[in-house]
């Protein structure tokens, strides 16, 4: 970067500032779930009121591709930061939203109404995050250096997710399971929208990229026609985010419901575990980032796809039914480090596929659309197979998803070595 090492490690970090509020807003409705379903939902089994939450959190997901549209054209006609500054706000708004909802009991259907209108609002700002986001730490990344610091977007996401689940411990650990139920769920909702205010008057004082500065007013119009253009780039998105998101999402956000409802942990064992496989998981992003920078992305997303498609089904089977603490640890954090080809250079590969003046728009809109049908629909899916009595069908339909990204991966050039990131 033309401004100097400094002024990079400071884009970097206030770019992962906002990352980390985001997803930590984003997944501290997962990581609660559990406590506020009744609050939301008419008294039932708890397996009906984890699918009710589960669908919501589905339909929050559809949101994906519009971000991914409306914040990509924003962030390639306007710029990185004024996208990045716009998401955060509407993720603040939705968070807001969640906290002070009033439940089933007080309003009836509008309860879980309001609840569907503020998942919109952040699956909208997610969806347009993703993109923007990927975009902005790729372009300020010094080429020799890029896988490291762009892995900094998983390790700011997987940190929001790990935060949502500190703060469930520690409450976990201060309040009653009543008390949690009751009012403690709101709790998470009020910090997320905080940390958000604070994250944007951050992002605002970031500075725009090179890449973005240098694209031409005449490259700026017909954007949509301009990435139309480009549809095996827009395939290989679609195809790796379809098996990493789907795999993504199974280890780790419906990871804990799966703990609970299928190996029969109690809820705060199966919590803790999860924190302590998150906190390795983070620490191996940059490690993986790194080591791209050595060997390519390509053969670390080919390692990704090859292991995902054949060990899906023996761990998720192994770890359903581990009854040892430690062993589903280890087999957890086994699943993980596979995962971790994928993470740590998702959003990097995406971006070194396009030029800047659709770059933006060219990683959040396919990546929107395959996340919003297989990443956010992993939860609803396995809950699904589970209550119809065929739960290892959604563990073969894992398997079958990373071979469909081992196939993008196989025929994808190594963007490492035809990256179309300015250097």
């Amino acid at each position: 970067m033309a401004d100097g090492a400094p002024s990079q490690i400071r884009q970097i970090a206030g770019g992962a500032a906002g990352n980390l509020v985001e997803w930590f807003d984003w997944y501290a409705y997962s990581a609660f779930a559990l406590y506020f379903a009744p609050a939301f939902f008419p008294k039932g089994d708890t397996l009906a009121q984890a699918l009710n939450t589960a669908g919501i959190f589905f339909i929050g997901f559809l949101m994906r591709p519009i971000g991914g549209w409306l914040l990509g054209l924003y962030a390639d006609r306007q710029g990185r930061k004024a996208a990045l500054t716009l998401s955060v706000a509407l993720m603040c708004a939705g968070s807001l939203l969640i906290a002070i909802a009033p439940t089933y009991a007080q309003i009836g259907i509008g309860a879980p109404i309001i609840l569907l209108v503020a998942r919109l609002v952040q699956g909208l700002s997610v969806g347009g995050e993703y993109g923007a986001s990927a975009t902005f730490m790729s372009e300020v990344a010094e080429e020799r250096r890029r896988g490291f610091l762009a892995s900094f977007q998983y390790v700011t996401l997987i940190a929001g997710q790990l935060l949502a689940l500190g703060l469930l411990i520690v409450m976990q650990a201060v309040l009653t399971e009543a008390e949690l139920m009751d009012w403690g769920w709101r709790v998470p909702f009020v910090v997320g929208a905080l940390c958000a205010v604070v994250v944007f008057f951050l992002r605002r004082g970031l500075v725009e990229t090179a890449a973005f500065k240098a694209v031409t007013a005449a490259e700026h119009k017909g954007l949509m026609r301009r990435l139309l253009a480009h549809p095996r780039p827009l395939l290989t998105v679609l195809a790796l985010t379809a098996g990493g998101s789907l795999a993504f999402y199974t280890f780790t956000t419906y990871m804990q419901k799966y703990l609970v409802l299928s190996a029969g942990w109690s809820k705060i064992d199966a919590t803790r575990i999860s924190a302590f496989a998150l906190l390795g998981y983070m620490c191996l992003q940059p490690l993986v980032g790194a080591l791209s920078d050595r060997i390519g992305r390509r053969p670390l997303l080919i390692i990704f796809g090859v292991l995902g498609t054949i060990l899906t089904v023996p761990a998720m089977h192994a770890i359903g039914g581990a009854t040892d603490r430690l062993s589903g640890f280890i087999l957890i954090m086994a699943a993980l480090t596979v995962l971790s080809c994928y993470t740590a250079i998702s959003g990097l590969v995406k971006a070194e596929m396009f030029p800047a003046n659709i770059r933006a728009l060219g990683v959040g809109l396919p990546y929107g659309i395959a996340v919003a049908i297989f990443g956010g629909s992993a939860e609803y899916v396995a809950l699904a197979f589970k209550s119809a009595g065929h739960e290892s069908g959604f563990f073969w339909y894992v398997s079958i998803m990373c071979a469909v990204a081992l196939t993008a991966a196989y025929l994808l050039p190594d963007t490492k070595k035809h990256s179309k990131i300015e250097t």
